[in-house]
This record gives C-alpha cells, sequence and structure tokens, in this order.
C-alpha cells in the first residue's frame, strides 16, 4: 500500500514550515493555519461551509491536484467530533426560535459526513463514500476500510482523511474535565509535569494507491488499532512487529503521541526505556495539539519525514527509512503505523 500523496491543514503551515520555524502557541489550544480557500474551493461555495469542511474539501483537494488524480475509486472520512459549528448553530437557533421557522440548511451541515460529501459533490464522484465516528480511532477505521478496499480489489486509489475542529462551546465544555492546561506552552509542552494538554485540530486526508506511482511519498507496510485492549502496550507493539517481520534495529524513527499531560505520559516513557529503548524518537502533539484524529496528523508527519529524510526538531537524526507512529488516545484507543520508503 503506497501514499501518493498528503496534506494536512493544521496548526502548522507546512512541512517546511515544521523544519525550519515550527509555529509556538501558548494557552490552552492550537489552531489551525487556514490555506487561501479559494484555490481549491468555487468562491459562491465558500461562504456556504463552515470552517471544517473548508479544511477538510481543501485538504482533500490539495491531495488531488499534487497528483494529478481527478477521480479517487472511493472516499472514507474519520471524524469524533463532526460539524461542531453547525450543530452549535443548528441548536441555538432551536432554542432562539422556540423551535418554530428553522432553517434546515445548518441542520444538513451538522451531519458527521457531511465532509466526506461535499468532496464528493465538489468532484462529482458517484463512487463508494464513507464517514466513521469512533471517537479515538475514527481516523483508523477510514484507514482500515480504505487499505481493504484496496486489497481487496474494489479500489485501485482511494481518498482518506482525519477531521476536527475546535470550537469555542464544544471547547468550554471539554475544558470542566480538567483535559487542558490553563497556561500551556508548545515549547515546553512534553515533559510538563502537570496535568492537562493544549487541545487541537486539522484536517489530513492522504490519497492511497495499491501499486507504487512516481512521486509517491511513502509505503504504507503495516497499520493496526485497538480499543481497550487486554494486553499491555509493550505487547502490542512487540506482537505488530513480528507479525510484520521487523526487529527493532530495523526501526530508524519511532513518533510518539505523548500528549504533555503526566497522567498518560507516563507509558510513552515507560516504552522508551524498554521496547523502544536505543531507537531515536520524537513526539508530535507540540506541532498539532491534542484531538481524537491527531494519528492522521502523525501519519502525515512521518510520510513527509520518510520521503524527505528530513525530521523536525532532530537535525542529528540520520534520514530515516522506515518510520513506526504508535499513538494511544486516552489510553483507550492504541493505533500502529509502519512507514517505509518508496
Amino acid at each position: 500500500m503506497y501514499i501518493q500523496s498528503a496534506y494536512a491543514v493544521s496548526p502548522q503551515g507546512s512541512f517546511n514550515e515544521l523544519l525550519e520555524n515550527p509555529a509556538p502557541y501558548r494557552g490552552d489550544r492550537l489552531a489551525c493555519k487556514e490555506p487561501d480557500y479559494s484555490k481549491y474551493i468555487d468562491p459562491k461555495l465558500i461562504r456556504r461551509m463552515s470552517r471544517i469542511i473548508k479544511m477538510g474539501a481543501a485538504a482533500a483537494m490539495e491531495c488531488l491536484q499534487q497528483t494529478g488524480v481527478t477521480m479517487p475509486d472511493a472516499i472514507t472520512t474519520g471524524t469524533a467530533y463532526g460539524c461542531l459549528a453547525d450543530t452549535d448553530q443548528f441548536l441555538t437557533r432551536m432554542v432562539e426560535f422556540k423551535e418554530e421557522l428553522l432553517s434546515p440548511t445548518a441542520f444538513i451541515q451538522s451531519t458527521h459526513n457531511t465532509v466526506g460529501a461535499q468532496i464528493a459533490l465538489m468532484l462529482k464522484c458517484h463512487h463508494y463514500n464513507n464517514t466513521y465516528v469512533h471517537r479515538g480511532s475514527s481516523f483508523e477505521a477510514a484507514l482500515s476500510d480504505a487499505t481493504g478496499l484496496i486489497a481487496e480489489g474494489e479500489a485501485k486509489t482511494v481518498l482518506v482523511g482525519g477531521v476536527d475542529e475546535i470550537i469555542e462551546k464544544s471547547h468550554a465544555i471539554l475544558s470542566r474535565f480538567d483535559l487542558y492546561k490553563k497556561e500551556g506552552d508548545t515549547a515546553t509542552l512534553i515533559g510538563d509535569p502537570g496535568k492537562g494538554t493544549m487541545a487541537g485540530e486539522g484536517a489530513t486526508f492522504f490519497l492511497l494507491n495499491g501499486n507504487r506511482t512516481a512521486g509517491c511519498l511513502a509505503k504504507l507496510d503495516a497499520a493496526q488499532h485497538w480499543y481497550k485492549p487486554a494486553a499491555a502496550a509493550a505487547i502490542l507493539i512487540e506482537d505488530f512487529l513480528k507479525r510484520n517481520q521487523v526487529e527493532r534495529g530495523g526501526i530508524d524513527l519511532v513518533i510518539t503521541g505523548n500528549n504533555g499531560d503526566a497522567r498518560y505520559d507516563r507509558q510513552y516513557e515507560a516504552l522508551l526505556q524498554s521496547v523502544f529503548e536505543g531507537v531515536p524518537s520524537i513526539p508530535y502533539k507540540q506541532f498539532c495539539g491534542e484531538y481524537p484524529t491527531s494519528s492522521a496528523f502523525a501519519l502525515w508527519m512521518a510520510s513527509m519525514i520518510v520521503n524527505t529524510g528530513k525530521v523536525p526538531g532532530a537535525a542529528a537524526i540520520a534520514p530515516p527509512k522506515r518510520v513506526l507512529v504508535f499513538n494511544n488516545y486516552k489510553q483507550l484507543y492504541p493505533s500502529l503505523y509502519l512507514l517505509s520508503a518508496c
């Protein structure tokens, strides 16, 4: 399975920015740097789209533009929260108008599959289109579907992505659960001994191809995810590597999902001292923040690292040829991605 192209709308403007001058953030959240949407979307449509739909559509269109593919054989999308801004707008108007004289537009655009549907409408794509809403494994489910379609010969190219956004009301609600630091700083986020992390958001899309093509970014050798596994994370990782016939010494870089919350980061620290001992490693959530589909950002970052040989914030690391990504959202949704150079 090959990653033909990838693009992320994220708190970092681009991979080059990530390498040369990562954008710093302070407070309790990281907001996306949004591109010029007129490059990807008809201006008449832009004004009717909510922010997350524009981010998702732009990421998907850029993926296709990078390769010249005009029509994917399938589209799969993962999102935990869906279109929060439209949901908020619809519910607010229900209260304000006492459930009378409501416009259906916000309701229609508030459903979780709106991003995937809008991409299909823009492309006039009538092929397979599915959206997965599985909390911390939403993107993983979409990726599993995409790889399954290609493996079974149902599709040759699949557009797959993960999207989630922050809005003021949802962030206020989540903050009540002691999830975020009040005075966070991305420069010192990883390794902070206190509770809480910094919220994030993003829209990341990939064009997967069953065949190697010119200019492909990376080869996706394997991917696996779990929900509340009975086995310890170290056992899951060792079994994963064994099944894929990879020795620990065969991994050039590990990308981990540390988020700066001491309650969760202890697991990553233990793994770096056991299973990953002696293997170069970097975290990624200081660049994008914490959100359910952040693993899509990690996969994008890993793809770019394998393709360019450059590692953000770690110039001393030799150009990696094989990268392993490990994330365990809230210690409930462990996931692993194994990539290698094309």
